[in-house]
């Protein structure tokens, strides 16, 4: 399977409602479209979408999907803050079907469960906010081969308009 790891766009700050009601700022809006644009360009948009249930990942998600012209996302309770790379995987595995599959959460959620994946030192890698990670993957494996991390200032640089 070729997963993609899409960390939500730029959310506003805490906010009285708390975490999970944060809501993406015009910019996270954009850069989940123009992650979908430059996923398209280069072939590689996955064929099904999988979101946390917190608005701004829910929103980046919706963005993305939408600027793809794919059915929207599915929300996914285990995405939500706090994800066990181990849990990530076992969850994943439910979706083999899927030759590629894009997954939308959080920080340290993301970087830990790429980590894990590859074999890499704990904080060895990080995942910026509308980062795109690519990585093949056979769940239950372990075992994972990276093939791309692109960080969002590479996104917004990208001549991605057709």
């Amino acid at each position: 399977m070729e997963l993609i790891l899409l960390r939500h766009g730029k959310a506003e700050d805490y906010n009285l409602l708390g975490d999970t009601e944060r809501q993406l700022m015009p910019k996270g809006h954009w850069q989940g479209v123009r992650a979908a644009k430059l996923l398209e360009q280069a072939k590689l948009l996955p064929e099904v979408v999988l979101t946390s249930p917190l608005v701004r990942a829910r929103q980046t998600a919706e963005a993305f999907c939408a600027a793809a012209g794919m059915p929207g996302p599915i929300v996914q309770g285990w995405l939500a803050c706090g994800m066990a790379p181990e849990q990530g995987l076992r969850e994943l595995a439910a979706f083999m079907d899927f030759s590629s599959v894009a997954i939308v959460g959080h920080e340290p959620d993301f970087s830990m469960f790429a980590e894990w994946i590859l074999g890499f030192s704990c904080g060895n890698l990080e995942v910026k906010k509308a980062a795109l990670v690519g990585i093949t993957i056979e769940p239950p494996a372990r075992a994972g081969t990276l093939r791309f991390l692109i960080p969002p200032k590479l996104i917004g640089l990208a001549d991605i308009e057709h």
